[in-house]
């Protein structure tokens, strides 16, 4: 309902399109989700089931670890059983990069500089064009090289934008260019700094993501404060959520950090007050049993829940539906920002799960409608 304000706007950096699959990452495309499965890929089954969850939740891009030839193997299955593009992570055996791209993975996770000599590069680059996959370099403060180490002491966002490029510049030599870069950390100091001096000295595609962000609390926390600074400042072109958690945690994490700050839109976005003594039903319990119950909606849409008539006109006025508590059991309910009817506390929830599906429904069949016009 509420429409773009002057002060909300972000001034994207403009980066280089690449595609993992079907999905769009850099240029004018949006800020896509990831994750990333934790079962063995040799469970297929678990895997599939895995990344069946995360794109019921709203993935775009899943990342699948393949340590042993068994994974590489397994990769193919997978791949034919799900939608969202698969990105194979690789860390030093070339021969499970090659392996993967025939398998049908939609991307390579791999460092260049990592996987030996120049002949092996050559390979993985052959199979990564021959089979229409792109790469991902994952610089990690973790794992830094040993020379640059030596040279700065310790890992610092100069060292993981050193190692970025050094390892870019292999592909390039390659004439390979549909490549994204990550630097990630743990400090989120040193992720948000080494992305920004990688932003302003380089067009690549940026996949951003604070490493080891521990859990799904506290992660979640260190994850906003990390990812939220680089968006806002339009930092950032595909993303995760490292959280200690199931991976559709991650996916509806890193979904509600675009939402507040109006990147994407997919879903309810309930607006809620931390409930009081004023309240005239129980906030906490109502909104947390609304997040479970919506959850299946895709399309876009805005509510508000407060408890007392203190500030739920206000954000009435800013959401498609608002419900604001009042007495003698009966609550004020608002359609785009007005005043429309009062339901009684009996079955409150039954009642706004109704509206909200009958005003999507309405969306959905006008945007049909404009479809076919």
């Amino acid at each position: 309902m509420s429409s773009l304000r002057p002060y909300q706007h972000i001034e994207r950096r403009k980066s280089r399109k690449i595609y993992v699959g079907n999905v769009a990452v850099g240029g004018d495309a949006p800020v896509s989700v990831q994750t990333m499965t934790n079962t063995l890929t040799t469970d297929i089954e678990g895997t599939i089931a895995q990344i069946r969850k995360a794109e019921m939740a709203g993935v775009d891009i899943v990342r699948v670890s393949c340590p042993d030839e068994g994974s590489t193997k397994a990769l193919k299955t997978i791949v034919e059983e799900v939608n969202a593009p698969i990105v194979a992570d690789i860390h030093f055996h070339y021969k499970r990069a090659i392996e993967a791209a025939a398998a049908g993975a939609a991307c390579l996770r791999i460092n260049p500089g990592n996987i030996g000599s120049a002949d092996r590069v050559r390979e993985v680059v052959k199979a990564a064009r021959d089979h229409g996959c792109s790469i991902r370099i994952g610089v990690n403060a973790g794992s830094l090289e040993r020379h640059l180490l030596e040279k700065y002491g310790e890992p610092k966002p100069e060292a993981l934008v050193e190692s970025a490029l050094e390892h870019a510049k292999i592909l390039e030599d390659h004439d390979f260019h549909e490549f994204k870069i990550s630097v990630k950390a743990s400090d989120v100091f040193m992720a948000v700094e080494a992305y920004k001096q990688l932003a302003a000295c380089c067009d690549h595609p940026l996949h951003i993501g604070i490493t080891e962000a521990g859990s799904k609390r506290a992660g979640t926390v260190k994850s906003a404060l990390g990812l939220g600074n680089l968006l806002w400042a339009g930092v950032g072109d595909t993303m995760r959520v490292s959280l200690s958690a199931p991976p559709e945690e991650e996916v509806l994490v890193g979904w509600d950090i675009l939402k507040s700050l109006g990147l994407r839109h997919r879903g309810v976005k309930i607006i809620s007050c931390p409930s009081c003594a004023r309240q005239g039903f129980n906030v906490v319990d109502t909104v947390q049993t609304l997040e479970d119950r919506l959850q299946h909606i895709k399309t876009p849409l805005t509510l508000s829940i407060i408890g007392c008539v203190v500030n739920g006109p206000g954000e009435a006025l800013m959401t498609d539906i608002g419900v604001t508590g009042g007495g003698s059991g009966r609550h004020m309910v608002y359609a785009a920002g007005k005043q429309d009817h009062t339901m009684p506390a009996e079955n409150m929830i039954e009642h706004i799960v109704e509206l909200v599906e009958a005003r999507v429904a309405a969306i959905e069949a006008g945007t049909a409608e404009k479809a076919a016009h």
